[in-house]
């Protein structure tokens, strides 16, 4: 189990990253290709990336090079994920080049005894080691993240606009306790369980960064040294895959399959773009679909800059739960 132990001053200090994190996706994207867990959610994502591996000659890159810095489930080293990365993947690479040679070789020892990395993992330490190593994480990023970035971009605003909603009703405490199922807001400490060790970090007035993940599955990850700025990587909720004709007959009799697919997409919130993508429809008619759920009470819809997120009302809840396609 994780625990960050907040006083009151850290409850003033949670942010919410603006944009996506390059550094913290690929880490994480390079953990989807290393198990099955939550292949449904990234079924369309992994294959296009396993040819897009294969087309680009990066396959042995990413089984030899990358995979062995990204244990699933276990350490890998902290300075592969810098808080640049929040600026962009350049600025994020720079720092993974700019890490000072002392830290490297500590983080480095500390993969080595907790999965054993490869007798070349010492030297990157290097200059000309990490050069070729940001060479292959940039090459990565293009060949499997960049051509989803639209979509992660789009789900990360959602995502946005969902905590400021509930900021503006709930409060700091409120944004906590919906953070995802593995997560769970115990005054004053914030509980993510399971995970892979125990341990207990004091924020001491420094807040935490909640940084939304696309890739990552599940169970939220935060940085291993204690001395770091606090961040929390956490995912952003998966809805299962499903297409209009999906699995509920009944309900796509009663509402139409267009908008009992968009039903559904607003049961972990969606934006029109992604109901439009989810429905199988253009984002004009998923308009038209949300504007009749809503005046039947069965959705809600808040606008956060230039994007509206749609969530499920309690009557709309009701409906999926009860009803013999509701989950």
């Amino acid at each position: 189990m994780l625990r960050f132990h907040f006083t009151s001053e850290d409850l003033t200090k949670v942010r919410v990253a603006t944009e996506p994190h390059a550094l913290w996706e690929i880490a994480v994207s390079l953990h989807r290709l290393q198990t099955r867990d939550g292949r449904w959610a990234y079924g369309p994502w992994f294959r296009t990336a396993c040819a897009s591996l294969r087309r680009t000659g990066l396959e042995r890159t990413v089984k030899t090079f990358l995979l062995p810095l990204f244990p699933r489930a276990s350490y890998f080293p902290d300075f592969l994920t810098p808080p640049e990365g929040i600026q962009g993947l350049d600025a994020g690479l720079e720092a993974v080049l700019a890490t000072p040679y002392e830290r490297v070789a500590s983080e480095v020892d500390l993969l080595t005894r907790a999965v054993g990395a490869p007798a070349w993992a010492g030297r990157l330490t290097e200059r000309e080691m990490r050069e070729q190593l940001v060479g292959a994480l940039r090459a990565y990023h293009r060949a499997v993240i960049a051509p989803h970035e639209e979509a992660i971009q789009e789900r990360l605003h959602a995502e946005r606009a969902r905590h400021a909603h509930t900021l503006f009703h709930a409060g700091t405490e409120g944004m906590l306790t919906g953070l995802g199922p593995t997560i769970r807001w115990r005054p004053p400490v914030l509980e993510i369980d399971p995970y892979p060790d125990h341990r207990d970090v004091h924020l001491d007035g420094q807040g935490l960064l909640l940084i939304p993940s696309h890739f990552c599955w599940h169970t939220p990850i935060a940085l291993a040294d204690p001395g770091l700025p606090p961040v929390l990587l956490y995912p952003l909720h998966h809805p299962p895959a499903a297409t209009p004709q999906a699995d509920s007959p009944p309900l796509n009799a009663l509402l139409g399959p267009s908008r009992a697919a968009i039903l559904r997409a607003s049961a972990t919130g969606s934006t029109t773009t992604e109901a439009a993508r989810r429905a199988g429809v253009t984002p004009t008619t998923a308009s038209h679909h949300t504007a009749v759920l809503r005046d039947a009470g069965l959705i809600t819809s808040h606008r956060h800059a230039n994007t509206v997120l749609h969530t499920l009302t309690p009557l709309g809840a009701a409906l999926l739960r009860t009803g013999p396609g509701g989950r």
